[in-house]
């Protein structure tokens, strides 16, 4: 236990002076952001990118390759938050695919076809997506056309997941192609993965439970994908500019953060709509207009 502590002082202590724009207060609060929106049709890329702005962080170009790679991996906690609440449903895919399982297997399978598209299209276009629409507009704009999309035809979808939709181990492969090329959309900051992929579920005929259940399991390929890549490509970058200690605080407080978020979500949507999602992200969007015209981001 003490040469733990004695590396962990040692890893703090050698950090630069870089590591002062990222402080505990600041790391637990975008971890608090990325858990409690990661897997709610708001979008969690949208609220870290004006989070971000508002805390200063990343605004450098010294500091914005790290401070974009600890958003990114900061996810892990999220993802860690799916293998708690749902690791009967994980072992039970991991044993459909050592043929053990029917049902575990057909749903393995979906999410894996479900991941490539926007794992093809993330590695292709991750440039041009990072220089051109993480910024505060392209996000306002997501926001507001995400949030119409939801009062437009969420009610109707999820009455009719509710009545009619089929249990997660009916997807098909023709119904996990459509909910991927969907995931894709949400590459545009301020989309929202789950919102995409929920209602893409709905649209192909899931349940309710099904459909956001599977957005959940999705989420878990797709974020622990993305999270391992930039962690191999950046992580050295990360932890030279902010240390240790900091990260690991946000990786915590985003891993409780989403295990609140994940369950409440499950409870509500049982009883309720989509429909305050959508009131919920044109109101943001509202907020970070104002913010934008007074300057303060």
């Amino acid at each position: 236990m003490l040469h733990i502590l004695r590396i962990l002082i040692l890893a703090t202590s050698s950090v630069p002076a870089a590591s002062g724009e990222l402080t505990a207060a600041k790391a637990a609060l975008l971890g608090l952001v990325e858990g409690l929106t990661e897997f709610l049709p708001i979008s969690s890329t949208g609220h870290l990118i004006v989070t971000e702005r508002l805390v200063d962080v990343g605004q450098h170009s010294s500091t914005k390759d790290a401070a974009d790679t600890y958003t990114v991996t900061i996810q892990a906690g999220a993802i860690l938050a799916v293998v708690l609440l749902y690791w009967r449903r994980l072992l039970e895919m991991g044993n459909g695919l050592l043929g053990h399982d029917e049902d575990g297997r057909r749903i393995a399978i979906a999410t894996l076809i479900a991941f490539v598209p926007a794992a093809i299209v993330g590695v292709l276009l991750e440039k041009a997506i990072k220089d051109r629409l993480f910024g505060v507009w392209p996000v306002i704009v997501a926001w507001i056309v995400g949030g119409i999309v939801i009062l437009l035809f969420a009610r109707a979808l999820h009455e009719r997941g509710a009545r009619w939709g089929a249990p997660l181990e009916s997807i098909t492969v023709r119904g996990a192609i459509i909910i991927g090329v969907a995931q894709c959309i949400a590459l545009w900051p301020g989309t929202s993965r789950s919102m995409v992929t929920i209602l893409a579920a709905l649209v192909v005929g899931l349940s309710v439970q099904a459909a956001v259940e599977f957005s959940f399991l999705l989420g878990f390929l797709t974020l622990g994908a993305a999270t391992a890549y930039d962690t191999l490509k950046h992580g050295k970058e990360l932890f030279d500019t902010y240390g240790f200690l900091n990260p690991f605080i946000g990786f915590v407080v985003a891993f409780v953060a989403a295990v609140i978020a994940i369950r409440w979500m499950v409870n509500y949507l049982k009883r309720h709509g989509l429909e305050i999602f959508g009131w919920y992200r044109i109101a943001v969007a509202g907020v970070a207009l104002v913010l934008l015209a007074t300057g303060v981001i």
